[in-house]
This record gives structure tokens, C-alpha cells and sequence, in this order.
């Protein structure tokens, strides 16, 4: 066999949970069926949870995963996680300058700095490198006020952020409102790509409500469900739609249902615990192989997207709720990518952050909607996944990008 490698750097990898480990590996699974050898360097403890380790060496799906020591100590600090992240990039440039037949290399932002090996290591082999980002730093950082933007830690970042947009030879980003913040910074616009990240949706399906054992178990049977699911991120703050739950007491048939964990998490944990609320409910990540059926327990799911966090992350979400055949809440300001999915499509609503009493009279609007026309809303929804984001598509125009900008895998000849 005379196969060339495509090099991959990512801290976080299945089966870590975290959402970019599993796209990175649709990826670099589609990559070795199109003729790659596909070499994986991720961080050997968990990303959230640096209690779980993984095996050091691995092969899943043909792909071989090399994991690293002293590369993820968790998120306690951003001192910490720089640390994590400055080991991981100095591993993973010695690692790769032994790598044969190198044909070329996929980064993305987990960690932050790991961009920076890629380039780094694309320039002393002259290979080109794809960066695939799936949100912006420093800039999140700077919005959530953990540094000012006069910082010279920030200086430095920014520094770094020109030199990969400028160095790489291909740039792929997440929504348009992205594609924008990142060409201010370098104009990039001949070398970018702007795509979403595709669902699982084929681990996902719409489970109806009276067969579905989640609802059951959670005693649901008659109520409608405004569900959240996944991070809850300080990014993103759910206080708005919290307070409108509390003011929302007096429907007995309505639930606000909170799934998943993240640092935002407290402030729906401590607004149970101060109010004893009878309409929310406050539930951990559900195992993957039970997702259908926790999504599919809603009636309409709550997106939400900080105000100032557009451009900066990606609401990956929306898809999956989408993919089960719900309608969608926005929590978060318009335009923005999810605004643009709703409205264009008229899958959804929209709320303002801060505005509670605007909140509680759209949902009591959405409580009084006939079910024949949400359900409608819902098949629409599972529509649009099915006809522009299914994994399928979306996988298929990624790989294309990447293949793009790396020789093919089959019967090329190296040249260092």
C-alpha cells in the first residue's frame, strides 16, 4: 500500500463526549475510506472530566489514535488549561516531524493554541494545513470578562490568530456570522469555507410521546415540555427564561426541563434549590444511546445564544432538536445563525435576553398554539436536516473541502 498520511490534532476525541471529538472522527474515518492514512494525536484524560483516561493507543474505525500524556487537567483555570494546551502542541510538533509520507494536517480550536503546532509543523514540512474552527478565542474569553482585551496575553493571542489564518492553506468556519468576525481580523476570503456541523442524526429519531419511556419515567404523561439540552455555558446565561418559569407557575401542564451539565448549570440548580419551583426540572446528560428519547420528550426545545457570543460560538444544538422534529425557542438576539433558521423556515420563536415579561407571553402564546400547526413546525424542522444539514451531506462537502487542499491518499509520492 502506498498511502499518504493526513494528520489530525485534537485534544478532545472520542469517546470523550464532547461534541468536536465526534466530528473530528466522522471526519477522519471519512478520510481514511477515501484513501488516507489517518493518525489522530488527542489528549489521553478526559476534557470536562480529567478522571476518565483513555487508551494510549487505539484504532477505531481504521484510524489510529495516539494519546497523550500531561494534556488535559480540566477546565478549573485558564492557567490550567493553558498548560494542558501548551504540553499537547509541543507533543504533538516533535510527534509530527516523524510522521511518514505526511500529506497534510486538520486542526481545530480544542485546544486554543493547538492551531499553532499545526502551522508550525505544516511549515517545516511544507504541507499545507486545513483549520477547521468551531469558536473564537480569544475573543470568547474577552466577552466573558476572564481578561481585558489590553492584555498582553490577549496581544499575544491575537498575534497568533493572524499567523494561522494567514499560514493555513484552507479555512473552514461554522456559520456566516463567523465567516465575518474571523475576516476582520485577516482577510481570509479566498481560502474560506463556511459550513455547520453536521447532527448525529442517525442516532437520533422522533420518538412519540406515548411510547416514549423517557416521558414515563420522568412522569411527563400530559404536559408540554420546553426542554433544554446539552451545555449550559456561561456564554449563554438561561437566567431570562428561568425567571419567566417562575412567573409561569400557575400552568399546571407546563415543564421547563433542564439535560446536560456545564458551568451554567449552577444557576439552575441554585434557582430550584431557592425556589422549589413545581414546573423545573433539572436532569444530568443522558447516555447517547437514550438521547432519541430525552429529546423526543419535549414539545419544543430552548436554543440559546449569549448576545454578544454571535460570531463567537456555534448553537450546535439546534440540530439535533431539529432531527427529532421539534419546533425551536431562541434565547439570544436576532439576526444570528439560529434567528436565521427560524424565521427563514418558520420553525420557531424568538425571546430578547433580559426581557422576561416578553418571554413568558411568547411562551404562553406557544401554549395556546394548535398542536396540529407545531407538529407541522416540527416535520418542517425535520425536514430541513433531512434536505441541508444531514450528516451525510455536510460530511461529504467537508471531506471535499479538506481533499481539496491535501493531495489524495492513493499513489503519490511524497515530497518532503
Amino acid at each position: 500500500m502506498n498511502k499518504r498520511t493526513m494528520l489530525i490534532f485534537s485534544q478532545v476525541y472520542v469517546p470523550d463526549p464532547a461534541s468536536v471529538g465526534q466530528h473530528m472522527h466522522d471526519a477522519a474515518a471519512e478520510m481514511l475510506r477515501r484513501g488516507f492514512r489517518v493518525i489522530v494525536y488527542a489528549a489521553s484524560r478526559g476534557y470536562d472530566d480529567p478522571t476518565k483516561s483513555y487508551p494510549r493507543r487505539e484504532t477505531r474505525d481504521g484510524v489510529e489514535i495516539r494519546r497523550l500524556p500531561f494534556t488535559s487537567f480540566g477546565k478549573s483555570s485558564i492557567l490550567i488549561r493553558l498548560i494542558a494546551g501548551f504540553s499537547f502542541i509541543l507533543q504533538c510538533s516533535l510527534r509530527g516531524l516523524l510522521v511518514p509520507r505526511l500529506a497534510g494536517i486538520l486542526v481545530s480550536t480544542s485546544p486554543p493554541v493547538c492551531p499553532l503546532a499545526a502551522v508550525f509543523l505544516g511549515m517545516v514540512r511544507r504541507k499545507p494545513v486545513v483549520y477547521w474552527l468551531m469558536d473564537l478565542n480569544p475573543d470568547q474569553t474577552v466577552v466573558l470578562g476572564k481578561m481585558s482585551e489590553r492584555s498582553v496575553v490577549v496581544h499575544l493571542f491575537e498575534w497568533m490568530n493572524r499567523l494561522i489564518l494567514r499560514r493555513a492553506a484552507g479555512i473552514v468556519t461554522l456559520d456566516r456570522f463567523m465567516a465575518e468576525r474571523v475576516n476582520r481580523k485577516v482577510d481570509i476570503r479566498d481560502k474560506l469555507s463556511v459550513m455547520p456541523p453536521w447532527p448525529h442524526e442517525d442516532q437520533l429519531e422522533s420518538i412519540s410521546h406515548e411510547n416514549n419511556p423517557f416521558r414515563k419515567q420522568h412522569g411527563l404523561e400530559g404536559k408540554f415540555v420546553i426542554m433544554y439540552s446539552g451545555n449550559h455555558s456561561l456564554a449563554s446565561p438561561l437566567r431570562t427564561v428561568l425567571e419567566a418559569a417562575l412567573h409561569l407557575q400557575d400552568d399546571p401542564d407546563l415543564v421547563f426541563m433542564f439535560v446536560g451539565g456545564g458551568l451554567g448549570k449552577k444557576e439552575v440548580d441554585e434557582t430550584i434549590q431557592r425556589h422549589q419551583p413545581n414546573n423545573i426540572l433539572s436532569l444530568p446528560y443522558q447516555p447517547l444511546d437514550r438521547i432519541r428519547y430525552s429529546l423526543s420528550a419535549a414539545d419544543v426545545h430552548l436554543v440559546a445564544v449569549g448576545p454578544l457570543m454571535v460570531g463567537i460560538v456555534h448553537p450546535c444544538k439546534v440540530y439535533g432538536a431539529m432531527a427529532v422534529g421539534r419546533p425551536i425557542l431562541l434565547l439570544g438576539p436576532s439576526p444570528c445563525h439560529v434567528s436565521d433558521i427560524a424565521s427563514e423556515n418558520n420553525i420557531g420563536w424568538q425571546i430578547d435576553y433580559d426581557d422576561v415579561s416578553g418571554a413568558e407571553t411568547v411562551i404562553r402564546s406557544i401554549r395556546t398554539t394548535d398542536k396540529t400547526l407545531l407538529n407541522e413546525m416540527g416535520q418542517r424542522a425535520c425536514s430541513l436536516v433531512a434536505d441541508r444539514y444531514s450528516k451525510e451531506k455536510l460530511l461529504k462537502q467537508f471531506c471535499d473541502t479538506l481533499e481539496s487542499h491535501v493531495p489524495h491518499g492513493r499513489d503519490c509520492p511524497d515530497s518532503q
